[in-house]
């Protein structure tokens, strides 16, 4: 691609300096794009390189090796989302409200965000320890469990939600956007999501809802 003169760099001006967490977080950038266009085992850290812009040995300076930036871009990507989902939603209704709607807003990820969410599932499903077992582990769900428990001690305190055991709450409730994220992500993308998200809502909330 040619560079026109009016963007040709002046005498003495210096390329933008990206901070650490700027080029991690372009690598990992450049990981997700890699891993939805070819999965895990396909995947070529060459190629990971020339999609963020720099060279390979630049990776190993800020990750130790692949599954490090494996693990790294599947708690990054994770982050994101839930960042994304929290901030589209108007925290001052009630809190059934916002449940429904946060339910929704994950189901519509699986058309609106499938490249972060395919890549997700490549990592979550592949990344494993010498012995076998899965490197990630529900520790890396512990941020989002705790606010999770926060919003349901909040409608609780308000009045619109039963007492009930707040963990427990938080992990089957994490558990099901995972499997309605996978469900309609990977197997069956033609079903409604936000019909999906409904469904989920009204199971969901009959169980935990105050009467």
């Amino acid at each position: 691609m040619t560079t026109s003169s009016s963007h040709t760099t002046t005498p003495g001006a210096r390329r933008q300096r990206l901070d650490e967490n700027q080029r991690r977080a372009q690598i990992m950038t450049a990981a997700v794009e890699e891993l939805a266009d070819c999965g895990y085992d396909g995947l070529s850290l060459t190629r990971v390189a020339e999609r963020a812009g720099v060279s390979k040995g630049l990776i190993w300076h800020y990750f130790a090796d692949k599954d490090d930036l494996m693990e790294s871009t599947v708690k990054a990507t994770m982050t994101t989302i839930r960042d994304r989902i929290a901030n589209s939603l108007d925290l001052t209704e009630p809190v059934p409200d916002i449940i429904r709607a946060a339910l929704r807003r994950a189901a519509a990820l699986t058309a609106t965000h499938r490249g972060e969410i395919t890549a997700l599932n490549h990592i979550v499903h592949n990344l494993r320890r010498p012995d076998g077992t899965p490197r990630l582990t529900l520790d890396a769900y512990e941020e989002t469990y705790q606010a999770q428990e926060s919003l349901f001690r909040r409608g609780q305190a308000e009045g619109t939600l039963r007492d009930f055991d707040t963990r427990v709450m938080a992990i089957t409730y994490q558990g099901a956007i995972g499997m309605m994220i996978e469900y309609l992500g990977t197997e069956h993308p033609h079903i409604d999501p936000d019909d999906y998200a409904d469904r989920l809502a009204d199971i969901l909330l009959a169980g935990i809802r105050q009467n």
